[in-house]
């Protein structure tokens, strides 16, 4: 019966390859394979009660990134594994799909682990060895994104012991006449290649000028929000006029040539937020949600990738 079933996906894929498959093209973007070697040290016992998943880290691994496509919540994923051709073929049509709890499990040891750093490093190093290693122009920017205030007061804290769906580690902060509760993603793109190179994940509170993602000898775009505050790089930030100190004509017309310099990068926001519907945050902890920001970067990350491959960049 196993065998006639995934025949029959297989045979229904082909009709999807008529029509084209997005998924089809990610697979081959990156070497998934690599990634092994930083997923599979999280299990250390290896024998039958050491509590080993029975499906394969590659194999959840992607799971997560195809989560973060459609905006899946993880049964919903579970389900789409199993009844979608397209998904099925991205996973390599396994013999087993994990189901939602196994997927939790493995998040959950990722972070557990620290495995965040080196999932995206290894991602970088792809980057580069296809030819797309970072020049000098940067663009650095931040974006809110919004969580479940619950009932309380905005400014009170949840706490562990509350019963509340407020979001645990998510603060308030005000911009402009607008408040805004959750968390922030500050990143860093190459102008060049439009790739998410680095990020940060902070409450709401944590100002924009308090996270520098620069590094030495890159020039780094980046808004009046950063007015005043030193970078590791070359910094050209907008200036904002001060009490006392209007801007000069200057002034006016470098803060529109670095505008123009930073238009890249609220199309990075734009993506994540719209296709990978990360403007929303249903967990609870800065912990997770930077999970969730790292597999939103890894896949913004590939879909600029798709983009540039069919322009012939690499």
């Amino acid at each position: 019966m196993k065998t006639f079933t995934d025949f029959a996906l297989k045979e229904e894929y082909k009709h999807i390859q008529l029509v084209g498959d997005n998924l089809s093209e990610l697979e081959s973007l990156i070497g998934w394979k690599r990634f092994r070697l930083i997923l599979e040290p999280m299990y250390v016992n290896k024998t039958a009660s050491g509590g080993r998943p029975e499906a394969d880290v590659i194999v959840m691994f992607k799971m997560l990134v195809l989560q973060q496509w459609p905006g899946l919540s993880d049964p919903e994923l579970e389900k789409h594994c199993i009844d979608c051709p397209s998904f099925r073929n991205f996973l390599g049509f396994p013999d087993y799909i994990p189901d939602s709890t196994t997927v939790w499990l493995f998040r959950k040891g990722i972070i557990d682990n620290e495995k965040e750093e080196e999932i995206w490093d290894e991602l970088q190093s792809q980057l580069d060895s296809l030819g797309l290693k970072i020049k000098k122009r940067m663009i650095q920017d931040a974006t809110f994104i919004h969580s479940d205030p619950g009932h309380a007061k905005a400014d009170k804290p949840r706490g562990n012991e509350a019963k509340t769906r407020r979001s645990r580690d998510g603060t308030c902060t005000k911009k402009g006449s607008k408040l805004y509760f959750g968390y922030k993603l500050h990143s860093i793109i190459d102008r060049d290649y439009e790739l998410i190179r680095r990020f940060k994940t902070t409450t709401a509170l944590v100002h924009n000028s308090q996270v520098d993602l620069s590094e030495e000898n890159e020039v780094v775009y980046r808004d009046t929000g950063y007015f005043g505050a030193e970078a590791k790089g070359f910094t050209a930030t907008m200036k904002r006029a001060v009490r006392g100190h209007p801007l000069g004509i200057r002034d006016i017309i470098r803060n529109k040539r670095i505008s123009l310099k930073r238009v890249p990068g609220e199309r990075v926001y734009a993506v994540t937020k719209n296709v990978f519907s990360s403007g929303t945050v249903l967990v609870t902890t800065v912990e997770r949600v930077n999970m969730k920001m790292l597999f939103t970067a890894f896949c913004y990350n590939l879909h600029q990738l798709r983009t540039l491959k069919r322009k012939g960049v690499f």
